[in-house]
């Protein structure tokens, strides 16, 4: 019986990150058509944290942490939401959505990269041929001259590598450091000190900030939809998931991600959608299979267990001899 409510809980979150956050890319890309980057992400986050800070009252949660906890949040708001996805806002204004989708779909093969230098966790086989994948679709994603041609693209490409790092070592630190147990106190603490340094950020950028009620009405709808969805139900998620299933497992919200945005970004937007990007897409997104699968490689395998035997063969006969 106490299992039951936990499954259907990780399986909403879970549906949260994939789908709900892959309609962000769309919604960020027509928000950022008028308004600069930094202040487009400061308000959403800040105004999410307060929301966040007044449903956890009204559920009778407290708000107070450790300073060790509120420094980790500023820490994790910086990773995650200051530069990560601050930075990603900043390259949709060079790079359509979709495509910024594909490129993050890269994340898992980041993250197991980090996990290799920092914690020194071996790469199996199988991960092995999912970095070689990964490798050769971002190459066919971010190779086409009907992207590379286009004015300050590359800026975006780089700048979306960047986030990527900040995010991979996101998630790892997050599922090990001290944070508030509760996961809408965690994600609201969060949100809002990520949005006061993107607050920062605008205002040292020297952004023009303007009212809401300047803004066109798709911009309006748009910022809504990112607080209320986009970053108090999916990101409350995001944490909840991180302390409850392996970085490895969160980061396959990049299998539905980049086809959510594609989609969308066709269907709303017009943005192109080539041939040579829907095989970078399978080829990459095989690559994070390979990458996420704890299955091994069949041929690997075998030879593993050949050799192990040929060992054991080897000992028996010089303790024999």
């Amino acid at each position: 019986m106490n299992k039951s409510p936990n499954t259907a809980l990780v399986v909403a979150a879970f549906f949260s990150i994939y789908v709900i956050w892959g309609s962000t890319y769309l919604l960020n890309k027509i928000a950022v058509t008028e308004l600069p980057p930094f202040m487009l992400a400061s308000i959403r986050f800040i105004t999410a944290g307060i929301l966040i800070f007044i449903l956890s009252l009204i559920l009778g949660k407290s708000l107070k942490i450790s300073k060790k906890q509120l420094l980790n949040t500023v820490i994790a708001g910086f990773l995650f939401l200051a530069f990560g996805n601050g930075i990603v806002v900043w390259a949709l204004e060079y790079v359509d959505s979709g495509f910024a989708a594909l490129q993050i779909s890269a994340q898992p093969l980041v993250v197991l990269l980090l996990m290799w230098i920092i914690d020194n966790k071996k790469i199996k086989a199988m991960s092995i041929v999912g970095v070689i994948l990964g490798v050769i679709g971002i190459y066919l994603l971010v190779s086409q001259k009907q992207i590379t041609e286009q004015e300050n693209s590359v800026l975006g490409m780089v700048l979306i590598f960047l986030a990527l790092l900040s995010w991979a070592s996101g998630s790892l630190f997050v599922g090990r450091a001290n944070l508030p147990s509760n996961y809408l106190v965690n994600t609201g603490y969060q949100m809002f000190t990520g949005g006061v340094l993107l607050l920062i950020a605008s205002v040292s950028f020297g952004e023009t900030w303007s009212y809401p009620t300047s803004w066109s009405s798709p911009t309006q709808y748009s910022m809504i939809l990112l607080v209320l969805f986009g970053s108090i139900v999916a990101f409350t998620s995001f944490n909840y998931l991180l302390k409850t299933v392996s970085p490895e497992k969160v980061a396959t919200s990049t299998y539905v991600n980049p086809i959510i945005a594609l989609l969308l970004g066709w269907y709303f937007l017009n943005e192109q959608i080539t041939t040579q990007s829907i095989v970078a897409a399978v080829v990459l997104l095989t690559g994070v299979y390979f990458i996420n699968t704890r299955k091994q490689l069949v041929i690997f395998a075998r030879f593993s267990s050949r050799v192990g035997r040929k060992a054991n063969q080897n000992d028996l006969e010089n303790h024999l001899d």
